[in-house]
């Protein structure tokens, strides 16, 4: 047996994900599933391997001793009330994005965790991927110099043909596109250049599109932000584009840039600044969940918690820098509109 069990609140197709990623890491394994529907729990536990519990109640889960940890798989609009009540049940949380649908339940979420003392992990798992891994090194290598514009670009149609679409269409379900999708580019924009936003301006539009008319809400956003000292930033969160999936990061700095997986460099002798240097790395190429490098993530908050320190890259204190930053993104976009 792993030291930690963990209890998984929804059981959805992030949750899967969830569930693998966790019986992968060397201190864990999921013991606990709470979800609206009647699951057979011999039945789950044969599918995932281990003893699982299945509940429909969540104090009743929440009240179990032998549970160390909650991750939280359920609606984004689901997300507070529930991470407010294993706080105070004294589970270490782990959180699918958005942490809330809106800035006051984010702070009531803080305020719950903080009261009961509990490590927090908020699932903006890009952080952990080799493509911005690697981006990351060659900034702090000095590589690019002072970076002064950068963008992270979002683009993942999320249509009738995607199973997230059946709620996503809803503004009180799914918020907006960048509290949706979109706010893993946001996140890794300030990954990479630092959260020190000054302002943003924010303009959002509709697809003409059909198979994007039952959304309650723009489907594509764009945001300008100014950092200090004068740089600049822009996402675009594109939910109703026609094309493969693409995460886009173009970065410019005083002595490089770099495009998605190729740069240049003037610290590297010998490189032509007419030809692109190609990165050997694994990219951010796919919407889904499960090629998401939630493992490494997981370990790294297990890791944590078995050292009783605050989760790296993650933890709800650097989720909110995000958040607050896409709530007044959200509020630009909708008094511009």
């Amino acid at each position: 047996m792993k030291k930690y069990n963990v209890g998984i609140i929804g059981y959805s197709w992030a949750a899967g994900a969830h569930i693998e990623a966790i019986n992968q890491t060397s201190l864990a394994q999921v013991t606990a599933i709470c979800s609206s529907r009647n699951l057979n729990s011999k039945e789950i536990s044969a599918k995932h391997g281990g003893t699982i519990k299945c509940y429909t109640d969540l104090a009743e889960m929440l009240a179990d001793p032998e549970l160390h940890i909650i991750s939280i798989c359920s609606y984004p609009a689901e997300h507070a009330e529930q991470a407010i009540m294993a706080a105070k049940a004294g589970k270490h949380l782990i959180i699918e994005k958005p942490v809330a649908l809106s800035w006051e339940d984010c702070l009531a979420v803080q305020s719950a965790v903080e009261s009961a003392g509990v490590r927090t992990c908020v699932c903006f798992e890009c952080r952990f991927s080799s493509q911005l891994e690697t981006t990351k090194a060659i900034i702090d290598k000095g590589l690019l110099g002072k970076i002064h514009y950068g963008e992270v670009d979002y683009y993942h149609g999320v249509g009738p043909w995607y199973g997230q679409f059946r709620w996503n269409i809803k503004k009180e379900a799914a918020g907006s596109s960048l509290l949706s999708a979109g706010c893993h580019a946001l996140d890794a924009l300030l990954f990479l250049m630092g959260n020190d936003v000054e302002s943003v301006h924010s303009l959002a539009t509709y697809s003409a599109n059909e198979d994007f008319a039952k959304y309650e809400y723009p489907t594509t956003s764009v945001s300008v932000l100014k950092f200090d000292g004068g740089r600049i930033g822009k996402v675009s969160s594109v939910i109703d584009c026609l094309q493969p999936y693409y995460f886009h990061i173009h970065l410019i700095g005083s002595e490089g840039s770099l495009l998605d997986n190729k740069f240049y460099s003037t610290q590297m002798g010998g490189l032509n600044k007419n030809k692109w240097s190609e990165l050997s790395m694994k990219m951010l190429d796919s919407g889904d969940v499960s090629d998401h490098p939630y493992q490494k993530q997981f370990e790294t908050f297990f890791q944590a918690i078995e050292e009783n320190k605050e989760m790296p890259l993650t933890s709800l204190t650097d989720a909110l820098h995000t958040h607050e930053v896409l709530f007044a993104a959200d509020q630009s976009a909708e008094q511009n509109g």
